[in-house]
């Protein structure tokens, strides 16, 4: 089992930028693909970015694509995700969690953190 911890999060204007981070411990996070999702106020769950154990393939939801980016230190078990021109629509709680699949569905991830707030003020 994969325990995570998200940080990173924040009130930032339209147009600036943000690094979240995720950090896990138990298993050895390498063995896992690593997922970001984000649910604002009274909306579903919604996939954000993937990576693979390796970090060789990622994928990404349309609304990321271009302007996030997400990255793994296995060596220090951290995924990040770095969110630049960001916009008021990405305001959401984020989290971070573990699959032993490359998917962007999310119930293939069965260990989630307690997310991180993401304000993004016009």
């Amino acid at each position: 089992q994969v325990q995570v911890v998200e940080s990173g999060g924040g009130l930032v204007q339209s147009g600036g930028s943000l690094r979240l981070s995720c950090t896990a411990s138990g298993q050895i996070l390498s063995t896992y693909t690593m997922g970001w999702f984000r649910q604002a106020p009274g909306k579903e769950r919604k996939f954000v970015a993937a990576i693979t154990w390796s970090g060789t393939s990622t994928s990404y939801a349309d609304s990321a694509k271009g302007r996030f980016t997400i990255s793994r230190d296995n060596t220090n078990n951290t995924v990040y995700l770095q969110m630049n021109s960001l916009k008021p629509e990405d305001t959401a709680v984020y989290y971070c969690a573990a699959s032993s699949m490359f998917s962007n569905n999310y119930r293939a991830y069965d260990s989630w953190g307690q997310g991180t707030q993401v304000t993004v003020s016009s």
